[in-house]
């Protein structure tokens, strides 16, 4: 919950006395009084050179001593609400305003929309809705101001629902292994909530830029707490800014954010790193422990643009992350920021980012997207939508359609009329984590969790860790994996497993069987269906460890290959292992197989001799359709002959009922 104050109004009222500084007419007689004024509204609009800020102290001064002479100078009052303003004391320019309000005789109608926005943004959501709907009740009301007025109208009828409405929350801060006197923000997990990712701003006498830099740390749970944090990596920390990481599921991936560091026009971002213009996201691969050097993620994604804040979905092929508009490289409108998304292309580039629709980007400001690792839910923050007035949590679901359901505010305490973001939810959606600097913590912005609210919970979700090795010596191996839903066919995840030490975690829906393929060159296909009940649960998650062995003359089981009863037409979800056939034999193309077909002693030996032949004849003559030589492939049905089990059940003749493959 960073606590930032909204700005968006209080810029606004500064031009409401431009021309009232310059009136010989005003609410007083008292010629002391006016001197007095004179002299504040000047120490107020003289700038020092040197510290960029007007006389503050002096202005003060000068303006209680024009009200001890009158104290019912309306213009006087309307100038300490200025100077309350730059002091950042809210409250007191309030009043100021609502005492202008009562002293003078004229009151014009663009001071109720300065004192709403006021209001707004220290949460006082009563007066600033009555004072907003008087300046839109008005005939006078200019239509330059109605779109901020509604959207305060807006927010003020959703909050104080809210407010009589509150969710759950009972934040915990996250210790002294993650939280320090500096701040850490921008949070990301593993899907096991093992490793916890974050940014810090640290005190670093290298940094160019005032002695202060952000840095990638990274934290590890034990026994529910989590250990001192260290530096993720010297190839990813330099004495340049880098921050908001992300995780891809598994760990073995880290996109995070670089910005330039040298004057306009080089396009340099620290430690020999390129870039595109403003901030660019880069990406580090974890091989065996250890990080490497970041690559740029290049066009489309990065563009002279702000892109940031990252998120990776648990199928590897989707990217979220915010993009600001630059002008001349330089941000000017904070508003002018959304959330794309750009997925990983089969022949392995990025896709053209595509802008998230009018339901999710408003006309005001996105940023701190997360997809969770169900793949459906959508947290981001915003000010666009309904809520408590400033940046806050948001919840959208997609539909089977693909299109973003509208968001769901979190609510409140959770949200409040500051500023709310870099949240993120655990991947079993029990948590949450946020960054704040409420009170209690060790020092300006804070880690923390809390128990999410069950209306806003992300789907159901569990996830599998296992490693991929040679069967014969156990060399990790950096398998390319997929997880496919044997009910639409649809690819779930597709991995590598980790390049040093074969691993792999990742997230599926808990609700479904899937089909998993594994494949690397020179090795053989292994591919099996499973539910979860058949995998071993340990305390770390389900465990689904990967034998490979080498392709060598042999027979295997393609487990995932189905006719209709009695025909030999093959099902619709055959196509997934199919394919998986067809790679194997595009990747390694010296070698020659055998499809045999087979089934149970059900039915006479004869039809069940013809049943498997055409089976594994239709299997053959797929791949030809596909392009394999018929010269590389034979097929033959052995009926019920060669029986893997006896045919004592029905689990058993299930079992018997196969496709094989067999390497020359």
């Amino acid at each position: 919950m960073i606590r930032i104050v909204s700005v968006l109004f209080i810029v606004l009222m500064t031009f409401q006395f431009c021309s009232t500084a310059q009136s010989t007419f005003y609410t007083t007689k008292s010629k002391k009084a006016i001197k007095f004024y004179h002299k504040a509204l000047t120490c107020f609009n003289t700038i020092d050179h040197v510290s960029g800020k007007a006389d503050l102290t002096g202005a003060e001064e000068n303006i209680k001593k024009a009200l001890s002479k009158d104290s019912l100078f309306g213009e006087a009052y309307g100038l300490a609400s200025k100077i309350s303003i730059e002091k950042g004391n809210i409250q007191e320019a309030i009043d100021f305003k609502n005492k202008m309000i009562s002293v003078s005789p004229v009151v014009p109608l663009i001071e109720y929309y300065f004192l709403s926005g006021m209001q707004m943004s220290i949460g006082d959501y009563e007066n600033c809705l009555k004072n907003a709907k008087k300046y839109k009740s008005s005939p006078l009301a200019d239509s330059r101001y109605m779109v901020n007025i509604e959207r305060m109208i807006k927010n003020c009828v959703f909050a104080i629902n809210a407010i009589q409405n509150p969710v759950d929350f009972n934040p915990f801060n996250l210790g002294p292994g993650v939280n320090t006197e500096m701040p850490e923000y921008f949070p990301s997990v593993t899907a096991d909530d093992s490793t916890l990712l974050f940014t810090r701003r640290i005190i670093d006498e290298r940094a160019p830029y005032g002695g202060k830099q952000e840095e990638i740390f990274v934290s590890k749970k034990q026994s529910d707490s989590w250990m001192e944090s260290s530096l993720v990596s010297s190839n990813i920390n330099t004495e340049f800014n880098e921050g908001a990481p992300t995780f891809s599921t598994d760990g073995q991936y880290i996109i995070f954010v670089g910005c330039e560091t040298g004057p306009k026009g080089d396009y340099e971002y620290g430690d020999g790193r390129k870039g595109y213009g403003s901030c660019d996201l880069f990406y580090s691969q974890n091989n065996g422990g250890v990080w490497s050097k970041p690559e740029n993620l290049g066009p489309p994604i990065n563009t002279k643009h702000w892109e940031t804040q990252p998120s990776f979905s648990s199928d590897g092929k989707t990217l979220y992350f915010v993009r600001g508009l630059t002008y001349n490289r330089q941000r000017r409108n904070p508003d002018d920021q959304d959330i794309y998304m750009s997925t990983i292309t089969d022949n392995g580039t990025w896709s053209k980012p595509k802008k998230l629709g009018s339901n999710i980007n408003t006309s005001f400001r996105e940023e701190s997207v997360q997809i969770h690792p169900d793949g459906k839910s959508l947290y981001f923050a915003s000010n666009g939508h309904a809520g408590m007035g400033g940046l806050d949590i948001y919840m959208s679901r997609i539909s089977e359609d693909g299109k973003w359901g509208n968001p769901v505010n979190l609510g409140y305490p959770l949200n409040t009329y500051m500023d709310e973001n870099s949240i993120l939810i655990s991947s079993n959606g029990e948590l949450g984590y946020f960054s704040s600097n409420r009170e209690g913590g060790f020092g300006s912005l804070d880690l923390y969790g809390f128990s999410l609210d069950k209306k806003y919970k992300p789907l159901p979700i569990t996830f599998i860790k296992g490693k991929v090795y040679d069967v014969d010596d156990l060399t990790p191996l950096p398998a390319l994996f997929q997880l496919t839903n044997l009910e639409n066919g649809k690819i779930f995840s597709e991995l590598t497993a980790n390049p040093g030490n074969g691993e792999f975690l990742l997230t599926i829906p808990n609700d479904n069987n899937f089909a998993f393929h594994a494949e690397y060159v020179g090795y053989n296909l292994v591919s099996k269906n499973f539910s979860f009940d058949q995998l071993k649960l340990t305390k770390e998650g389900y465990v689904l460890d990967i034998p490979m062995t080498k392709i060598r003359p042999g027979t295997f089981v393609l487990e995932n290959i189905f006719f209709e009863t009695n025909k030999w037409d093959l099902k619709s979800n055959s196509i997934i292992e199919l394919n998986k056939v067809y790679k194997m034999l595009t990747l390694n193309k010296e070698i020659e197989i055998e499809i045999s077909g087979h089934t149970d002693n059900v039915g006479d030996a004869k039809s069940n001799i013809l049943l498997s032949e055409n089976r594994a004849k239709t299997v053959v003559n797929w791949l030809v359709e596909k392009g394999i030589s018929i010269s590389r492939l034979t097929f033959k049905g052995y009926g019920e002959s060669k029986p893997i089990v006896d045919n004592s059940s029905d689990e058993n003749r299930a079992k018997n009922r196969r496709t094989e493959l067999t390497i020359k």
